[in-house]
């Protein structure tokens, strides 16, 4: 049986402290179940503005979408995720990667290190937390117990196995870091999201509780003409096909009823039920949000 959907809203873009609460507000007000906060230079810091969120709201969790672990001692991380949580009245959910922008790294004069390397410091990251949270003696303490929920995003095999053995929820983002980008990350094609899927569940098989999965949506353009609006993409993306871009998960183009149908449709194929749109897209998702809200 598949689960509900959840709606995410990923505020990115810094805002003084009165126009954050009315986007906060306005998130509520959509219908989101869920209002996040990257970890970028340039964007909001996460802890202190999940915490102005929570002062403008009353319903939705708030998380970390995602934390970059080169960022953070674990010690002072846990010191965090339990103030926060005691501070938004339980409602945050972190959520952790491995970071995927060198420049970010070198302006924080911060080591980057290999893929693998920046795997083995989230793996400590995520177990040195858990290890901090959980013990009784730690203060400050979490409100949620038995801790708070984690998302890992995660793509490569080692992240999967590291999500497949702590994360309540799994974070996909259809694409894959890739240094000719401008943006770190080039998308991947449906069929290979099929497999990381598959090879996420194959490694989760022994869990007595299945994760959440969780699809970052890059853009939502409601329109009658599919192929105008994705055209721009293939300049940025030169490896897809017209056919492929319009069959990217990452990607809902289209009239509203063929996006509802296509965000059921994924929910069928992956077992994606709780979506995350960026900012930009908050607005025009809305309608969706209501055709789906509850099933």
């Amino acid at each position: 049986m598949s689960r509900p959907f959840r709606f995410g809203a990923s505020l990115i873009d810094p805002a003084p402290a009165d126009e954050w609460r009315a986007k906060c507000r306005r998130v509520e007000e959509l219908g989101y179940d869920v209002l996040l906060v990257p970890d970028h230079l340039g964007m909001p810091a996460p802890f202190p503005a999940l915490v102005a969120a929570a002062g403008a709201t009353e319903r939705p969790r708030l998380g970390t979408f995602v934390l970059n672990a080169g960022f953070w001692n674990p010690a002072l991380l846990a010191r965090e995720v339990a103030t926060t949580d005691a501070l938004t009245g339980g409602r945050l959910e972190l959520g952790l990667g491995t970071g995927y922008v060198r420049a970010e790294h070198e302006t924080a004069g911060l080591p980057w290190g290999s893929p693998g390397e920046r795997v083995d410091r989230l793996r400590r990251t995520v177990e040195e937390v858990e290890r901090s949270l959980g013990a009784r003696e730690h203060l400050p303490r979490p409100v949620q117990r038995p801790r708070v929920p984690l998302l890992i995003g995660a793509n490569g095999d080692r992240m999967l196995e590291l999500a497949a053995e702590h994360a309540d929820i799994v974070g996909f983002t259809g694409a894959r870091p890739s240094a000719r980008s401008a943006t770190g990350l080039t998308p991947i094609t449906a069929g290979e999201l099929d497999e990381r899927v598959a090879r996420y569940r194959d490694l989760a098989r022994g869990r007595e509780d299945p994760a959440e999965l969780n699809l970052l949506i890059q853009m939502v353009i409601v329109t009658e003409d599919r192929e105008a609006a994705v055209r721009p993409l293939l300049e940025r993306a030169p490896q897809l096909t017209l056919e492929q871009a319009l069959e990217l998960p990452l990607l809902l183009v289209g009239t509203l009823e063929e996006i509802v149908a296509q965000v059921r449709a994924q929910r069928e194929r992956y077992g994606f039920s709780y979506l995350t749109v960026l900012e930009p897209y908050v607005e025009a998702f809305a309608p969706v949000l209501a055709e789906l809200r509850g099933r």
